[in-house]
């Protein structure tokens, strides 16, 4: 799977959660989740176990607190699949 299938996946996962729905529709590996979608914590969990669920990885803690933006987001569930 390469990045830009990962991010479009990502999308999917990301848009019932975006307060900020401009900031989703020019989202790029930039977007910070927080600062630029307006996720707030709780929903960002979701998003994590959303992500875990659809990529079929397990993302330990240490990820789960780096996973901010989207191009970190991307970087971990490539590592994690390639690990499989």
């Amino acid at each position: 799977m390469n990045k830009e299938e990962v991010i479009a996946r990502l999308k999917v996962i990301i848009k019932p959660y975006a307060a900020n729905i401009q900031a989703f529709e020019n989202l790029t590996e930039n977007t910070d989740f927080i600062n630029d979608l307006s996720i707030n914590s709780a929903n960002l969990v979701d998003i994590i176990l959303d992500i875990e669920e659809t990529f079929d990885v397990v993302i330990d803690n240490t990820d789960m607190e780096r996973m901010l933006d989207v191009k970190t987001a991307v970087e971990i569930i490539e590592t994690k699949l390639a690990e499989k």
